[in-house]
């Protein structure tokens, strides 16, 4: 088991941040977990990470319990987590190909020197997600775009048995997301593969690969089971308490919004 919660509850100055939720995640499975903004996504993946523990309930993250030990750093290590917050904290004279081998470290900047085997993998990330040939660039310089291929490539230089990519397309034009949605959907395709959690609030975003999917609202679990039962017309019209539509082409949902027809 990749994931397992069980009635986990957090409680923050007084208030329940999140509720009673039940979510289990099984090797070789790559999940979306959808909700909007204030759903509780940021404080889940907080839990994820090991950087707050539940209030109450039972926690285990790739077969570590939670408050039975010290387990914070060696979880991290094994997660490869990807946010719009790393992106200000690596330092502006570190290329692209330092930025991705960092990741061999768990480090934000390279501190260590990396060994020829490091060098090799992070050049044939640099190559699977497209960004080999901006390797020697500046990090600060790169475009939004870019930036998310590097540290998506820094994430999985540690072979990690987990990915977490935190609404990764935020930010982007059109041809920017889906380049990069095709690059995360070639490496969930991989024999090695790691599984992966995909966090957004545009469905239009959800690949394929995502054959499950978790609705996330006013953070309790709304529903979640297979993508295409949670990512309906139907039950996303409950989730957002208006009625939409949702259309499915070439296995990707779009999204409208229904609106009542004057007669």
């Amino acid at each position: 088991m990749i994931v397992e919660l069980e009635k986990v509850s957090l409680k923050r100055d007084g208030n329940w941040i999140l509720q009673d939720l039940d979510w289990k995640i099984e090797k070789g499975q790559n999940w979306v977990l959808f909700g909007l903004n204030g759903s509780g996504k940021t404080s889940l993946l907080s839990l994820l990470n090991a950087y707050t523990f539940p209030t109450t309930g039972n926690m285990c993250v790739l077969g570590m319990e939670f408050g039975k030990t010290y387990l914070a750093e060696k979880l991290r290590i094994q997660i490869g987590f990807v946010s719009s917050s790393l992106q200000q904290k690596f330092d502006l004279g570190d290329n692209a190909f330092e930025v991705v081998l960092s990741g061999a470290f768990a480090s934000i900047g390279l501190y260590e020197t990396p060994t020829d085997k490091m060098r090799t993998r992070a050049a044939q990330l640099l190559h699977d997600l497209g960004c080999f040939a901006y390797a020697n660039r500046r990090y600060e310089t790169l475009s939004l775009g870019e930036k998310q291929r590097v540290l998506i490539a820094r994430a999985l230089m540690a072979d990690p048995p987990l990915l977490i990519l935190d609404e990764p397309a935020n930010g982007l034009d059109f041809l920017a997301r889906e380049s990069l949605l095709e690059s995360i959907e070639r490496i969930s395709k991989k024999p090695d593969a790691p599984t992966i959690i995909y966090v957004t609030h545009h469905i239009e975003e959800i690949l394929p690969t995502f054959d499950q999917t978790l609705l996330l609202k006013d953070g309790k679990v709304f529903a979640s089971g297979s993508t295409t039962d949670m990512i309906s017309s139907e039950r996303l019209s409950e989730f957002f308490g208006i009625p939409v539509n949702v259309m499915w082409n070439q296995n990707r949902p779009l999204l409208s919004r229904v609106f009542a027809t004057n007669k």
